[in-house]
């Protein structure tokens, strides 16, 4: 048993290659082999944003708190409340976005190869800036 007691791992700024805007990360847990999956906790400030991206294993967010913005390439920009949780599938092209917060956002569990980790870090693809669509400006609904 491994207990990771809160405040104990190092807090990180989001690469701008990742995202657009002020992005804090806190490693919530990386579940050693042969587990495939990895958790964090993401603070988004207001209007920043992840850029396109897809998880070859996958990526499920958990909302905390506040509202925001999920869309797979294609598909409608889907509005995400306190308790939704997202599936991307294995290679969808998305993005996220949580306009405003007061606490954590959103919990992020990357279902991830961590053998292949240190020649893919975090195990994704991120998209070329040059590739980034408009995102929504609005207020999320009540």
């Amino acid at each position: 048993m491994e207990i990771k007691r809160v405040g104990t791992q190092p807090s990180a700024k989001g690469p701008s290659e990742w995202f657009t805007g002020t992005v804090r990360i806190d490693p919530l847990f990386q579940a050693p082999d042969p587990a495939l999956v990895q958790g964090a906790s993401v603070t988004f400030e207001p209007g920043a944003r992840t850029a396109w991206h897809t998880h070859p294993l996958g990526q499920t967010l958990i909302v905390t708190a506040d509202c925001g913005w999920v869309q797979r390439e294609g598909g409608p920009i889907e509005e995400i409340r306190p308790g939704d949780v997202v599936w991307f599938s294995p290679g969808e092209k998305h993005w996220h976005r949580l306009p405003q917060h007061r606490e954590p956002s959103i919990a992020l569990l990357l279902h991830a190869d961590m053998r292949k980790a240190q020649e893919a870090p975090g195990d994704a693809y991120w998209a070329s800036r040059q590739q980034s669509r408009k995102y929504p400006e609005r207020a999320c609904s009540r």
